[in-house]
């Protein structure tokens, strides 16, 4: 199974997010194990990069931790045919469409995230980390 990583489920382990963190933890935790193959998207890792650094001055600290994302979980690139499959998508945020051409692209069968409404129109079904772990 492969799954595609939203931000979300990122931010949650990192910063030891409650009550989200241990279902966040154990998802990551498939592909560490080898049961999924889990993927963050490129322009993710930028957007975690933000979001941590407002809350550890120490940059030092942010790139281990930025580090360790990349040495836990694979980091697929974004290409012009994603954006191009993002704007044909009948979807609100832009945002998520790219990510859902990206799963669409490396042939991920689900992306996991705490906001599945966002993915409405998506051609890669969104569940949340809960329901990713109930099928293990």
């Amino acid at each position: 199974m492969k799954v595609i990583i939203d931000t979300n489920i990122i931010i949650d382990i990192l910063q030891r997010r409650e009550p989200h963190f241990q279902d966040s933890y154990r998802t990551i935790l498939l592909g560490l194990q080898e049961k999924a193959e889990t993927l963050l998207y490129a322009s993710a890792v930028a957007d975690i990069y933000y979001i941590i650094s407002r809350n550890i001055s120490d940059a030092k600290k942010v790139h281990e931790k930025i580090g360790a994302i990349n040495v836990l979980i694979k980091i697929c690139d974004t290409t012009s045919e994603d954006v191009n499959t993002a704007l044909s998508l009948n979807m609100p945020c832009f945002e998520d469409a790219m990510i859902a051409a990206i799963a669409k692209r490396v042939k991920a069968d689900y992306i996991v995230t705490r906001n599945e409404e966002a993915f409405t129109g998506s051609p890669v079904p969104a569940i949340s980390p809960s329901q990713l772990l109930d099928q293990f």
